[in-house]
């Protein structure tokens, strides 16, 4: 017999976790120090996670005027389109309103945290640290995402002096990603726990949310490839039938897998033929699994305002507007691997008080939402390596006339 998926364990864990909660919730109410000791582990990954890939991510490219034409011509791409899916997310959360009458409680630590809305003079300076490690004590995620950037900036700029301090955040950023792989074996035990703890304490009611949740994303991703990517092939004019036909193998890949790292060769394989440049595919595709997650950031402003529902915490417009600033910056970490967007969203949950018990609620039905917004990352980027072959003159290219070479030696 094959050995059962982590997915897989993850339903197992769900499933067990709905039936406790419902046939033995005495029992399911006391089962909280299981889910609350896999959420402290999360937490241990957020600041060296952040900090590394997003200093290896900014510095590890050398030298930034190097990038050129072609690098600013990404970025500038990547945060218009990753703009527009944050607040896609935004727009449909706050529209169905999904986390409605869950109720999710709070840890007395939470709950003790105050409440007063700071001042604007106040927040603007709150996002700048007195000290990293601070920030990092405190899981202050916009604190460690200025220091980080600033850093990484810097060290770009200093060239090969900060080879070795490059070198140590990528190997920091791979071990963190093998420690939150450890972690995630126990996400069975954790998501199992608080969805007994929750269904005892409020019965199934909080499943409806979560279904609601679920086909809520699936309905504004969809508007997202319909009208967003949509319409960036039409005012491009990308050529939409042989795009579709490069990009559904690393589509199908992404949305089997849940991971972005296991459709990359096929992707830049595939928009290699497709006729895209082959300096232009080897940049902005690998850039763009750290800059350009378009499902993930979509997912993230979702989820984050969802919780928020579901907590009973009111948060106004301008509230929401600072979270996504911090999606925004804090997205940009994110690689391309299974369940990666948690980290981030547990960073910004902690940052505004919101019930850390939403992590594990939310992972119970992770696995589906994975799929669909992993391979939307891996469209998205895909679609960008073409956008900048359009921008760069690659009109040709895009045609075909390219691309025969390839394929005759293929």
């Amino acid at each position: 017999m094959k050995r059962l998926s982590l997915t897989a364990w993850i339903f197992i864990g769900m499933a067990v976790g709905v039936a406790v909660g419902a046939l033995a919730p005495g029992v399911a109410r006391h089962l909280g120090p299981i889910s609350t000791i896999f959420l402290r582990l999360i937490r241990t990954i957020i600041a060296p996670l952040i900090f590394g890939t997003l200093v290896y991510g900014i510095a590890g490219g050398g030298d930034l005027k190097r990038m050129g034409r072609i690098g600013l011509k990404a970025i500038v791409y990547f945060e218009i389109v990753t703009t527009f899916a944050l607040f896609l997310g935004l727009a449909a959360v706050n529209l169905v309103r999904p986390g409605e009458g869950m109720k999710l409680a709070q840890t007395s630590a939470e709950a003790a945290l105050p409440r007063a809305r700071p001042t604007a003079a106040e927040t603007i300076e709150h996002v700048f640290p007195t000290s990293i490690i601070d920030a990092m004590a405190r899981g202050d995620v916009l604190e460690i995402v200025v220091f980080a950037f600033l850093f990484g900036a810097a060290c770009a700029a200093v060239g090969a002096k900060a080879a070795p301090v490059v070198a140590f955040c990528e190997s920091l950023a791979a071990i963190m990603f093998r420690y939150t792989a450890y972690v995630m074996y126990l996400a069975p035990f954790g998501v199992g726990a608080a969805l007994a703890v929750t269904i005892g304490s409020q019965g199934f009611g909080v499943l409806f949310g979560l279904g609601k949740l679920v086909l809520t994303m699936y309905a504004a991703l969809v508007l997202f490839v319909t009208l967003v990517l949509g319409a960036v092939i039409a005012v491009v004019r990308i050529p939409a039938r042989k795009f579709y036909r490069a990009v559904r193998e690393p589509f199908l890949i992404a949305f089997s897998t849940a991971s972005s790292e296991a459709a990359l060769p096929v992707a830049l394989e595939n928009m290699e033929l497709f006729g895209v440049p082959k300096h232009i595919v080897a940049f902005v595709i690998p850039t763009g699994y750290s800059f350009n997650l378009d499902g993930s950031t979509l997912y993230l402003s979702l989820a984050s305002v969802f919780v928020a529902q579901a907590a009973g915490v009111h948060m106004s417009f301008g509230q929401q507007l600072l979270m996504m600033l911090t999606l925004m910056l804090t997205s940009k970490g994110v690689a391309g691997v299974p369940r990666a967007a948690l980290v981030i969203l547990a960073a910004t949950l902690s940052s505004f008080h919101l019930p850390m018990e939403g992590v594990a609620v939310l992972l119970g039905v992770d696995a589906l939402m994975d799929m669909a917004r992993t391979s939307v990352n891996v469209l998205g980027n895909c679609l960008a390596s073409a956008v900048v072959a359009r921008w760069e003159g690659g009109a040709g290219a895009l045609t075909g006339k390219q691309a025969a070479p390839s394929l005759e030696t293929t």
